[in-house]
């Protein structure tokens, strides 16, 4: 199984942009579809962004798409989550997660592996 550590978090402005990282271990990397999900406090884990085993595909949620985009190096067994254009609503603890699954998930049920997590928060 695939271990996934998350790092990149921090303090921004709106408006600002952070590159959150996933560094994974153990598996095979390229056989699993990887997800960010974030929780921020008193919500439910919500679902960001997910890319397929190759890379190929990529789907987001609506609140983040045109400013977030998700990327994968399966040389280096690394994703990543670029975020820019951000909002005070985007604060939150931002996960990485992993499934065998080759075309990835939207629920946090679909995924068998996550990090400990990175906290962004954005003030206003």
């Amino acid at each position: 199984q695939v271990q996934v550590v998350e790092s990149g978090g921090g303090l921004v402005q709106a408006g600002g942009s952070l590159r959150l990282s996933c560094a994974a271990s153990g598996q095979p990397f390229s056989r699993y579809a990887m997800g960010w999900f974030r929780q921020a406090p008193g919500k439910e884990r919500e679902f960001v962004a997910v890319i397929t085993w190759s890379g190929t595909s990529t789907y987001y949620s609506d609140s983040v798409k045109g400013r977030f985009t998700i990327s994968r190096d399966n040389g280096k067994n690394l994703v990543y989550l670029q975020m820019n254009s951000l909002k005070p609503e985007d604060t939150a603890v931002y996960y990485c997660a992993a499934t065998p699954k080759a075309g990835g998930a939207m629920q946090p049920l679909g995924y068998d592996t996550w990090g400990q997590g990175t906290q962004v928060t954005v003030s206003s």
